[in-house]
């Protein structure tokens, strides 16, 4: 939930799980607590800067955060991100089977055999297949998951 929110560190963009430590009481609670005292004002602003809907509260040790109940434009914005999340494992898996295909073509030019060659590639491809299947079934799961009141 916080993975996006980066902290100006001493003029570097530092993410927030490297300048503090975060931990959970509960489910509806997120406690921060910085590696450094001076850091707090520091970080609380850039929570609010993510806007990602938290509004943070400093009690001069720790930040705490607590999360409100999903309302529904926000469980729209969870699945967004979901599927936003999805969409970059595919590309990912993509990417892959490009490479490994073209790992195959400069085989084929090394002189392995044409029937080989075009048994790997179904074969990358069917791999490919699976996993974007998996990647969809995964995705499903997790908007029905999030959608759920």
């Amino acid at each position: 939930m916080l993975g996006s929110v980066f902290v100006d560190y001493y003029g570097s963009a530092t993410p927030l799980s490297q300048v503090s430590k975060i931990s959970v009481p509960d489910a509806r609670t997120i406690t921060l607590q910085p590696f450094e005292k001076n850091m707090l004002q520091v970080i609380e602003k850039a929570i609010m800067v993510a806007n990602i809907g938290f509004n943070p509260m400093n009690n001069g040790d720790v930040i705490i955060i607590s999360v409100p109940p999903l309302t529904e434009e926000r469980r729209r914005d969870l699945a967004k991100q979901a599927k936003s999340e999805a969409e970059d494992a595919k590309i990912g898996v993509r990417n892959v089977r490009k490479d490994a295909n073209t790992d195959i073509k400069k085989l084929e030019k090394e002189g392995t055999s044409e029937d080989i060659c075009k048994s790997a590639e179904e074969q990358v491809q069917n791999l490919t297949n699976t996993y974007i299947k998996k990647i969809d079934e995964l995705l499903a799961a997790k908007e029905a998951e999030i959608m759920k009141v």
